[in-house]
């Protein structure tokens, strides 16, 4: 439940950026009896069409606030507000990709993509533009009869992007989605992603591992805490955009890198 405080700081700012995390904790109860706070009064925010990165120790919490701003869990105090109005659920205005492939191994690539549009009793004609369309956005165009086990593991996770876009969510939610990648597969889906983001901007708010990964991609980059995750730095990114992945020998860029990897080092040992 949030706190007086917060709620006079949630209607000053509410209408302020596309998703708001006001005084977020969340606490999980042991077996035992006891309780572990994975989150601590934590406050982030994400502007329309941004696209922001959440890096941070192991275990800091990282997945559990993309989870809560996913409707999938609740925080135990605090608001997750998207367009000003609590997320109490998951809906159709949030996507989710997750690092491991969530695709239906018996559903041809057209059908996964298809998926979400299905259940909304879209009309099969449209949904099989839809589908096909992003199948050719993310370069897959000549597998829509494929099975996921004939693709390897980037190719899965092109079709995962596009079967979250397919929807059309207003935010779209990351969750190391290039982790299980290999470094050539990984750059080249960061290039697409981005690609894709210029093309038809999201708001996106992405969980990763990866320092170089969350500077070449984001607007922003939040370093989390370790457990109990608390914000520890919030970072802007001095490139402009369309990047290419040569600014990653820029002298700025392996700066941020170091600066970053140090918070989260000096987290890790402490």
């Amino acid at each position: 439940m949030a706190t007086p405080q917060t709620t006079a700081v949630v209607a000053e700012d509410r209408l302020s950026h596309k998703l708001n995390l006001y005084d977020i904790s969340m606490v999980y109860r042991t077996r035992r009896g006891g309780s572990v706070v994975a989150v601590d009064r934590l406050a982030l925010h994400v502007g329309d069409r941004e696209f922001v990165s959440i890096v941070g120790p192991s275990g800091c919490g990282k997945s559990t606030v993309l989870r809560m701003v996913a409707g999938l869990v609740q925080p135990s105090s605090g608001v997750v507000l998207l367009d000003g109005t609590p997320v109490t659920e998951p809906g159709e205005d949030r996507g989710m990709v997750f690092q491991s492939y969530t695709l239906f191994h018996w559903l041809t690539i057209q059908r996964n993509v298809e998926f979400g549009s299905r259940l909304q009793r879209m009309p099969s004609a449209e949904r099989a533009a839809i589908a096909r369309r992003y199948i050719e956005l993310v370069g897959l165009r000549g597998f829509e009869t494929a099975y996921p086990k004939e693709l390897s593991g980037g190719m899965m996770q092109r079709v995962a992007l596009a079967r979250a876009l397919a929807n059309d969510p207003d935010v779209l939610l990351m969750d190391e989605p290039f982790g299980a990648l290999d470094a050539q597969t990984r750059v080249i889906m960061q290039e697409l992603l981005l690609d894709l983001w210029q093309r038809q901007p999201k708001t996106i708010l992405f969980v990763t591992h990866d320092i170089e990964e969350a500077i070449f991609l984001s607007d922003r980059i939040y370093v989390m805490s370790v457990r109990p995750g608390r914000i520890k730095a919030e970072l802007r990114m001095p490139f402009s955009r369309p990047r290419t992945p040569e600014i990653m020998v820029d002298p700025v860029f392996t700066k941020l890198k170091h600066d970053i990897f140090g918070m989260i080092r000096d987290e890790a040992i402490h």
